[in-house]
């Protein structure tokens, strides 16, 4: 089989992945550890952190089509 990697794509473990994907998964880790910091309060980090991820891959992924 022919390794197809682009330059957009990153190999992790063998599985190339988007780089839109892993983009998303820093800002939505980000978001957690300043809203944690700030906040204190480990449910409004996760919930940050989570709606700023999917928010993020959503909207990359639209914009690489």
């Amino acid at each position: 089989m022919a390794s197809g990697h682009s330059r957009d794509q990153v190999a992790i473990a063998g599985v190339p992945w988007p780089t839109y994907k892993l983009v998303a998964l820093a800002l939505g880790f980000l978001a957690l550890v300043i809203v944690g910091a700030v906040t204190s309060s480990a449910a409004a980090a996760v919930l940050t952190g989570a709606g700023v991820c999917t928010a993020a891959w959503l909207m990359l992924a639209l914009t690489q089509q």
